[in-house]
């Protein structure tokens, strides 16, 4: 889930809350100090047993120059998803940028305008910026074509262009410990948002990250960053995970087969991919459950409450449960906008009170699982922001937190060799990891 940094902390103090929160931002230092440590000892040679004459010299010395440390070295990295209702001022205010030159050229230069226009939901755009918020770089993906509009600052300004990124990719080693909530813990162990949101993705079948998360509950992750000539640009994928909940252990490892399809699969091979999510948002709080009797909040009368109300912002990204094709797509009385999801057999979903359905979501469409179909709101009979959710089979709603649901289908024995091979490194890597609080990252 995106969230909004406060970006009215300027100055120094500024920038060290930015590194106590973001520890990467000094991994060049440190990881120079490390391997740069050497030691020297000095060796008499043979033959020459009387020791040198010593003379001692007193020169007066300068005092050195003092230097203050420049705070404007240090940059810091961040990434977004655009939302539905995002500008560029949302957009910039939650990339941590305060930079008033930075935002004139934004909605001034031709090139930068662009942005204005392509502001898709689901993009995630990346900004470098300096320990005010001053503006760096700005990297935004391009609709429609293989490239990236790179906006830079430069002594005597800014400058944009489209820019085709040869891009690397680097791992990295991080472990953390919940001690408040999950992007707390990621926080402190300089993990970013992306990354701690796949996190949540991959264990949203076993693990729900809204009521289950306990103090203390432990993470390992390896994880990919995407690189340009040195620089980081982006967030890639998680190659492996370990997450202890409540004293249960799950793991996590990606796999992919030969016909380019991956997911994630547990140590025996069991296939992640649960066939229905259990929560149609990735966060979120429960604040109406499944009942045969409820006060209406708005008709104040009791009846039936069969389904599952989630609290949550409007424009909250909503996500499909599972693979799908659309019932239905539009208003609906009390429901207000309302989608409808066919899955299989007699499984079918409902989505109601929505803000807005998201470009594509028609009758008839086909939608896979986590695919956005709406966005959150208060449309039709509601009091507040929230999501009304509906588990159906055969056409009965039913309580998706105690119904039983299919599992996905596992891997078959050749490509369970192939998954066994293909993480023979992983293992040990993530075993190793767990020993410390952040690895250094290794190329």
């Amino acid at each position: 889930m995106d969230r909004q940094e406060t970006t009215a902390q300027t100055g120094p103090r500024h920038a060290l809350n930015r590194l106590l929160r973001h520890p990467w931002a000094l991994a060049g230092v440190s990881g120079v100090a490390l391997l740069g440590m050497v030691t020297a000892s000095a060796i008499a040679p043979h033959g020459q047993d009387a020791p040198a004459p010593i003379q001692t010299v007193l020169e007066q010395l300068a005092a050195p120059t003092v230097m203050p440390v420049d705070s404007g070295a240090v940059e810091f990295l961040r990434e977004e998803r655009i939302q539905r209702s995002d500008t560029i001022s949302s957009l910039t205010s939650r990339l941590g940028i305060v930079d008033p030159d930075a935002m004139a050229f934004l909605n001034q230069n031709r090139d930068a305008k662009a942005i204005a226009r392509q502001l898709r939901p689901g993009k995630t755009v990346t900004a470098k910026t300096g320990p005010d918020g001053q503006l760096l770089t700005l990297f935004f993906p391009l609709n429609g074509k293989d490239a990236t509009l790179v906006i830079e600052r430069k002594n005597d300004g800014f400058v944009a262009g489209e820019r085709s990124l040869h891009l690397t990719t680097q791992t990295h080693f991080k472990s953390g410990e919940i001690t408040s909530s999950l992007f707390g813990a990621t926080d402190a162990a300089g993990i970013p948002d992306a990354i701690a949101t796949q996190l949540a993705e991959i264990f949203s079948g076993d693990i729900d990250f809204y009521r289950d998360l306990r103090k203390g509950d432990r993470f390992t992750i390896i994880y990919e960053t995407l690189i340009h000539n040195g620089q980081p640009i982006r967030s890639g994928r998680i190659l492996a995970a370990e997450f202890v909940n409540n004293n249960k252990t799950h793991q996590a490892y990606w796999f992919q087969a030969e016909d380019g399809k991956g997911g994630y699969y547990g140590a025996d091979g069991k296939n992640l991919r649960k066939a229905f999510l259990r929560s149609p948002l990735e966060f979120s709080r429960v604040t109406s459950g499944f009942s045969s009797a409820r006060l209406h909040p708005v008709l104040q009368i009791t009846r039936a409450h069969k389904g599952i109300d989630y609290g949550a912002p409007i424009g909250t990204r909503v996500r499909a449960v599972a693979d799908a094709s659309v019932e239905f797509a539009g208003r609906q009385g009390g429901y207000g906008n309302l989608v409808i999801l066919k899955h299989q057999g007699a499984y079918s979903t409902a989505y109601g009170h929505l803000n807005g359905i998201a470009p594509g979501i028609r009758k008839g469409a086909r939608v896979s699982q986590g695919d956005t179909i709406g966005f959150v709101g208060q449309t039709g009979i509601a009091t507040g922001p929230h999501l009304h959710y509906e588990f159906r089979i055969n056409s009965q709603q039913v309580n998706p937190m105690t119904a039983s649901l299919p599992d996905a289908i596992p891997l078959n024995a050749s490509l369970l060799q192939r998954f066994r091979v293909a993480t023979e490194t992983l293992r040990p890597q993530l075993e190793l990891a767990k020993q410390f609080k952040t690895l250094a990252s290794a190329e």
